[in-house]
């Protein structure tokens, strides 16, 4: 018999695999949110996952084990996505700036003199 502790780990696993799949911006407020309490799900549920495992359990935490790498590799993902999204908005925001004022960024080096007179 499994633990339903381990049952729980594996359903806030696909939980995460489903929100860490989604990357379009407008849902990804939402996405964030259930991501944090799936894996505050998980992060109570780790103490009571410990050994002595019976053989199903072995089994079963072979299963979850692939599904982690996946897990790992769709959070990455997600987190790229997401980093990728705010260098995009700092860099409309510079270039922003710079449509509004194109000379604001131009460094003055001193004063010119006139020699010719």
């Amino acid at each position: 018999m499994i633990r339903p502790a381990l049952v729980t780990w594996r359903k806030a696993t696909e939980g995460l695999l489903i929100a860490a799949g989604k990357t379009d911006e407008e849902s990804r407020d939402q996405a964030i949110e259930s991501i944090e309490s799936l894996l505050d799900v998980r992060d109570k549920l780790q103490p009571k996952i410990a050994a002595p495992f019976t053989l199903e359990e072995e089994v079963f935490g072979k299963e979850l084990v692939a599904l982690e790498a996946d897990l790992q590799k769709k959070l990455a993902l997600f987190n790229k996505h997401i980093y990728t999204g705010i260098s995009e908005a700092q860099s409309k925001k510079n270039h922003m700036k710079n449509y509004v004022n194109p000379y604001a960024s131009m460094m003055q080096d001193g004063a010119y003199y006139d020699t010719k007179k």
